[in-house]
């Protein structure tokens, strides 16, 4: 069994992960940190959170553990990574990793040099329309992937959004706070590599409280087999529908063989095939494969996972260098 420590619970995606290493036969919670004395206050009516420390360094020093997993404010998050790594230990974190190549430089170095795991809360992989989508472009049917358009539009619920997001540097960029997800799972879907970012952008779309918040973002990518992308993964859907909109992590994928759409709700993937003429409405599969804390946990014990250390960084610095195009435009 390994020891795994918590630092940071800033955003809600960490309680997940905590969750699921509560419920874990291979891990044990040997302490908890949170740096920020109005998130440790708001914790003490979570029953489930156990917080142990408040002082980061302190713990990673005083506590025996194999792996630290991270929650904090994006722009925190790559120092605390750094830290654990030249501590020797695994890391697994909420996404963003962080927010800065040159972070993301030294946390691969520290990587390889001492041969410890990377993990990231890259979920989509175990959504089953996604499962199913992967084995028919896998399969071939689809034919040569040409064209894929996406959307991961969120609904900003600013009324209880964490304060940080509207903090200067502390958030890190729209695309990279959410575009992760979509730079993780469009290799994995189509077995392609991307090739070249032709352009991105964020704006301010929505709200205007905040001049260093940009809610909007787009980008237009192309894949090495020459397939084109276009993707939206702003904060445009309404409070009131929140995460039930269409747009929420919707993709169209077109290819030689016909087109495919799916999201995260539907409970069938819609399959235009070329020669028919009315479209097949396929069930995903039941059994998705392991999620993201599990596959950590078999690459750390020796297996080599499809989402591994390697795909974690792959996936973080494409993200990182299509928000800085962004940023170049502003």
């Amino acid at each position: 069994m390994k020891n795994i420590i918590f630092s940071g619970f800033r955003h809600g995606h960490i309680f997940a992960l905590y969750d699921k290493a509560q419920n874990s036969p291979k891990l044990h919670i040997a302490g908890a940190c949170e740096e920020d004395s109005a998130t440790r206050e708001a914790l003490k009516s979570n029953s489930a959170i156990s917080i142990t420390d408040e002082q980061f360094d302190r713990m990673l020093e005083s506590t025996p553990c194999d792996i630290v997993a991270i929650g904090d404010y994006y722009a925190k998050r790559g120092s605390i990574a750094i830290k654990a790594l030249q501590a020797d230990k695994h890391v697994i974190a909420d996404k963003p990793l962080c927010t800065s190549l040159k972070e993301l430089n030294t946390i691969a170095e520290l990587v390889e040099k001492k041969k410890l795991k990377l993990g990231c809360m890259f979920d989509l992989r175990t959504i089953p329309n996604f499962v199913g989508a992967r084995e028919l472009i896998r399969s071939g049917m689809l034919g040569k992937i040409t064209q894929i358009q996406f959307s991961g539009q969120h609904p900003l619920n600013r009324k209880v959004r964490p304060s940080w997001y509207f903090e200067p540097a502390k958030h890190g960029g729209t695309i990279n706070d959410i575009g992760s997800h979509a730079v993780d799972i469009i290799p994995w879907l189509t077995g392609l590599e991307f090739k070249h970012t032709h352009a991105a952008r964020t704006w301010q779309a929505f709200d205007s409280q905040c001049d260093c918040f940009n809610d909007a973002a787009q980008v237009m990518l192309e894949m090495n087999n020459g397939c084109g992308i276009l993707g939206d993964v702003s904060y445009a859907a309404p409070d009131s529908i929140d995460f039930s909109m269409p747009t929420y992590w919707r993709f169209n994928i077109w290819g030689t063989g016909g087109m495919i759409e799916f999201n995260c709700s539907d409970k069938q993937i819609k399959f235009y095939q070329q020669g028919r003429s009315i479209v097949s409405l396929l069930a995903p599969p039941q059994a998705v494969g392991m999620d993201y804390l599990e596959s950590f946990i078999s690459e750390i014990e020796g297996e080599t996972p499809d989402l591994n250390t390697q795909t974690v960084l792959n996936a973080t610095r494409r993200t990182l260098e299509i928000q800085a195009l962004a940023d170049s435009q502003n």
